[in-house]
C-alpha cells in the first residue's frame, strides 16, 4: 500500500471515531453530582480581587517582628523549595508532552569491513562498506493519543502550582501560628511572675499577720502552698517556650536559637472577615483546585486507554550518503532516500486494553469522590473558623467583665480580711485564684482569636 493509501484509511478512521470522547476537552461533570454543579457556579462568581483569599500576607500579619520571620522561612524552607522543585519537573514533563507532536530525528553514522578464510589482512585493500543516514519518525496523532497525554501533563503541571500554593500558604500560616503561641506563653510567663510576686507579698504579710496574732498557722502555711503551686507553673511555662522557640528554628530552615516577638496583644482585623466568607472563596483553594485538576488528569487517563484501542499511523524517512548501493560493482557512495508508512491496530492486547480502561474509569470515579471530599472539607474548615472567630470575640466581653469583677473582689476581700470583718483567708485565696485563672483564660481567648484569623485565611487558600 502506497504512502498517501496509508495515511487516506488513518485520516477516514479519524472520521469515523470522531464523535468518541477520546477528543472531548475536560470540563466538570455537572451531570453526575450536585455538588459539583454548585462547585461550577461558584467559579463562574466574580471574586473581587482584594478579598480575603487574594489578600496577601503582608495585610493579614502587620506586625513587623511576624513579618520578618515569615520572609525568612519562605525563602529558606526546604519544604517550599521542594514543592518549587516539583513544579519545574512538572514543567519539563509537559515541554516533553508537546514536543511529541514533532518529528523523531536520528542520525546513526557505521561503517566496517570484514575478510574471510583466513587471509592476511590488508587494510589498504580491504573495501569498506559505510552508511551516513538521517532518520525522520513522524507520529500522526489521528486518535488523539499525543493530545491526551499532553492535556493530562498539562493537568499535572497545574496540580504542582496548586500544592506549591498551598505549601507557601502551610508556611506562612505556621509561622504565624507558632509566633502567636510564643506571644501567648510569654504574656502567661510575665502574668505568672508578677502573681508570684503578689503572692509572695502576700505570705508576708500573713507571717507579719500571725506574730501579731491576727491569723493562725493555718493560713501561713496554705498561702506558702499556693505560692508553690504558681512558681510550679513557671518552669512549665518556660519548656514550653523552649519547645516552640525550636519548632520556629525548624520552619526557619536553622539551627535553635531565640526568637524575639512582640509583647502587644493587638492585631488588626481584616474587614472581609466581618461580612462572612461567601462559598466563591472556595474555588481558589489550591487544595479544591488540585483535586479538580485531579480529576481532569483522571479523565485524560481514560481517554488514552480509549485510544489505544485504534491504530497508531507512524510515517517514517530515512535519506543519507552510502556505499552499499550496488557494492558489488562499484564502490564510490550515492545519495538515498526511502519512505514508509506504518498503521498498526493491537489485536491480541485488547484484553489487556479493556483492564486498564476499567481501571482508568474507576480512578476516575475515585478522582471525583477526592474533589466532592476536599470541597465539602474546605468549606467545614471555612465554617469552623469563622465561628470560632466569631464566638471567642463574644467570649471576650465576658472575660473582660469577670475580670473586672474579680479584681473588684479581691480588693474588697482583702480589705475585709485585713479588718477582721468575719472574713477567713480562704475567700482572699479564693478570689486570688479566680482572679488568675480569669487573666490567664483572656491571654487564651487572644490566642484563640489568632488562631482562628490564621485557620480561616489558610481555609481560604489565602495569599495566591
Amino acid at each position: 500500500m502506497k504512502l498517501y493509501k496509508i495515511c487516506a484509511a488513518g485520516a477516514l478512521m479519524a472520521v469515523a471515531f470522531s464523535s468518541c470522547h477520546i477528543y472531548k476537552k475536560y470540563d466538570l461533570p455537572v451531570e453526575e453530582s450536585q455538588l459539583v454543579g454548585d462547585y461550577k457556579k461558584a467559579m463562574e462568581t466574580q471574586v473581587d480581587s482584594t478579598s480575603l483569599p487574594y489578600l496577601g500576607w503582608e495585610k493579614i500579619f502587620q506586625d513587623p517582628k511576624l513579618q520578618s520571620l515569615i520572609r525568612l522561612a519562605l525563602a529558606n524552607n526546604k519544604d517550599l523549595k521542594n514543592a518549587k522543585l516539583n513544579v519545574d519537573i512538572a514543567r519539563a514533563q509537559l515541554k516533553g508532552a508537546k514536543l511529541s507532536y514533532f518529528p523523531a530525528v536520528s542520525i546513526s553514522p557505521n561503517g566496517g569491513t570484514a575478510t574471510y578464510g583466513g587471509n592476511k589482512m590488508d587494510w589498504t585493500d580491504m573495501n569498506w562498506s559505510y552508511t551516513i543516514p538521517l532518520s525522520v519518525s513522524w507520529e500522526i496523532d489521528a486518535f488523539a493519543k499525543i493530545l491526551n497525554r499532553k492535556r493530562g501533563a498539562q493537568m499535572s503541571y497545574e496540580m504542582s502550582q496548586e500544592y506549591e500554593q498551598a505549601v507557601h500558604s502551610q508556611i506562612v500560616c505556621g509561622v504565624a501560628s507558632v509566633y502567636y503561641s510564643l506571644v501567648m506563653l510569654n504574656q502567661q510567663l510575665d502574668l505568672t511572675k508578677r502573681t508570684c510576686e503578689i503572692w509572695t507579698e502576700q505570705v508576708e504579710t500573713m507571717e507579719l499577720l500571725k506574730e501579731a496574732g491576727r491569723t493562725n498557722e493555718a493560713a501561713v502555711v496554705q498561702s506558702r502552698a499556693n505560692l508553690y503551686n504558681i512558681q510550679s507553673s513557671v518552669p512549665t511555662l518556660e519548656e514550653s517556650i523552649h519547645q516552640l522557640q525550636n519548632t520556629l528554628s525548624l520552619l526557619l530552615n536553622s539551627y535553635p536559637q531565640h526568637w524575639d516577638v512582640t509583647s502587644q496583644l493587638d492585631f488588626t482585623i481584616p474587614e472581609q472577615i466581618i461580612n462572612g466568607i461567601p462559598v466563591s472563596y472556595l474555588a481558589v483553594r489550591p487544595d479544591v483546585r488540585a483535586a479538580e485538576r485531579s480529576m481532569a488528569a483522571a479523565y485524560y487517563t481514560t481517554n488514552s486507554a480509549r485510544a489505544a484501542f485504534y491504530p497508531s499511523l507512524i510515517i517514517s524517512a530515512q535519506g543519507g550518503f552510502t556505499n552499499l548501493i550496488g557494492s558489488m560493482i562499484k564502490n564510490p557512495g550515492e545519495w538515498f532516500l526511502q519512505l514508509a508508512g506504518q498503521l498498526t491496530a493491537p489485536i491480541f492486547s485488547r484484553g489487556q486494553n479493556i483492564a486498564t480502561l476499567e481501571a482508568a474509569k474507576a480512578q476516575q470515579k475515585q478522582a471525583l469522590n477526592n474533589f466532592e471530599y476536599a470541597v465539602l472539607s474546605a468549606s467545614s474548615d471555612v465554617s469552623n473558623a469563622l465561628v470560632s472567630y466569631n464566638k471567642n470575640v463574644e467570649r471576650l466581653k465576658f472575660l473582660e467583665l469577670q475580670v473586672d469583677q474579680l479584681e473588684k473582689s479581691v480588693e474588697y476581700t482583702n480589705e475585709l480580711f485585713m479588718y477582721n470583718q468575719s472574713t477567713t483567708y480562704l475567700e482572699v485565696l479564693t478570689a486570688r485564684s479566680s482572679l488568675l485563672n480569669a487573666q490567664l483564660a483572656c491571654i487564651a481567648n487572644w490566642h484563640e482569636r489568632a488562631a482562628a484569623l490564621i485557620s480561616l485565611y489558610q481555609s481560604v487558600g489565602g495569599g495566591r
